[in-house]
């Protein structure tokens, strides 16, 4: 929730600036550049608790200890897939995708 809020106030920093310098014929591609680099001076100098908290929801998400995203497909499949293994403990689930010479 974090990143994503951090996110939204730089898109909301970027975009009337960007609307601003596009009228002012900057050009396109200048305009977005111009609007993305005071976009970036104005978050990183005055938005520092908001890039923090992102900083760390994202470093916690690619640590490898934060529990994996499942939809609810991916749930409902693992929980029938258990239930078929609970039900009939002779057969065997070979979930690995991995090919057997390798």
């Amino acid at each position: 929730m974090a990143f994503l809020k951090y996110s939204l106030i730089r898109l909301a920093l970027f975009v009337p600036l960007f609307v601003l310098f596009a009228f002012l014929q900057t050009g396109l591609v200048l305009a977005a550049i111009f609007a993305g680099l005071i976009a970036f001076a104005l978050s990183y100098l005055f938005f520092q608790k908001q890039r923090d908290a992102a900083t760390a929801q994202m470093r916690e998400r690619f640590s490898g200890k934060a529990k994996p995203i499942r939809t609810a497909g991916e749930v409902a499949d693992a929980d029938a897939e258990d239930r078929m293994v609970d039900q009939n403990p002779d057969i065997t689930v070979h979930n690995d995708r991995r090919p057997k010479d390798a």
